[in-house]
């Protein structure tokens, strides 16, 4: 199959699994049409299994997709200082031992069908056998909800990556508070307390809370290189990569880590 065909065959697919619901929908006839209810499709799926003829066709096509829009080895980016990189780009091209997933309290991924957040680009591009663990996580732990600036750790499946580490940050409601700054920085010390005992060598950040949850970007990302800083202290042996997306984002870390 190429990617034309095993697109259409993955949008068959999940359309049959919901024919009720899903009866009037058709599938575009372009490429981006079909890119996008795909996206949708793969976003509003019920954690539940796959069938093994689909977990490959997903797998081969997710990870062509990825090919496609080119990989980033995180062993290649320069530091700003040791054991720190900047990196401006989409964190599902990071090949690194972990990225981390700005992940909400149900821990199960964003179920907007193509919304702009993180967390639904990681488990889009994963494939539908993340938030299946993600559930299976949650039961095994025998929680209902994640806590603000805890982390958990399930495999990347097909990103580039071999882990995705999920936090929640803080959501900030009007004044930024010393809690909102604690919870901030105890999500990066979970994250690299947690890939210090997984013995990861390299994780990937995103820039925790400041998108959906309105934490500000300058004083989010002090709490974030303070913090880095200060666990690396204590597990020199992670590189940390800053993965921004945004200009201004570069432009703040840049700054603080004088580059």
């Amino acid at each position: 199959m190429d990617q034309h065909e095993r697109r259409l065959f993955l949008l068959d697919r999940l359309l049959r699994e919901r024919p009720a619901e899903y009866a009037g929908i058709r599938v575009p006839a372009d490429e981006d049409g079909q890119k996008s209810l795909l996206r949708a499709l793969f976003n509003v799926r019920p954690p539940k299994p796959a069938g093994t003829d689909f977990l490959a066709v997903q797998d081969e096509y997710l990870q062509e997709e990825t090919r496609r829009k080119g990989i980033i080895n995180a062993d290649d980016l320069p530091e700003s200082e040791p054991g720190i990189a900047l990196w401006q780009g989409d964190i599902t091209r990071l090949k690194c031992d972990a990225v981390v997933n700005a992940a909400n309290s149900g821990l199960l991924g964003c179920f907007a069908p193509c919304h702009g957040c993180i967390d639904n680009a990681i488990h889009t591009f994963a494939g539908v056998q993340l938030r299946l663990a993600c559930a299976q996580l949650k039961r095994r732990k025998g929680i209902t909800q994640e806590r603000t600036g805890g982390a958990q750790i399930t495999p990347a499946f097909n990103l580039p990556a071999r882990y995705v580490l999920h936090t929640v940050g803080p959501i900030v409601r009007g004044r930024l508070t010393d809690d909102d700054r604690a919870l901030l920085a105890s999500c990066y010390r979970s994250c690299l307390e947690l890939a210090a005992q997984n013995g990861l060598r390299s994780v990937a950040f995103c820039c925790i809370s400041t998108g959906e949850f309105h934490f500000p970007n300058e004083e989010a990302a002090r709490i974030a290189l303070r913090t880095v800083r200060e666990e690396r202290a204590q597990h020199p042996q992670i590189k940390v990569i800053f993965n921004v997306f945004q200009e201004r984002d570069r432009e703040i870390y840049a700054s603080l880590l004088g580059v």
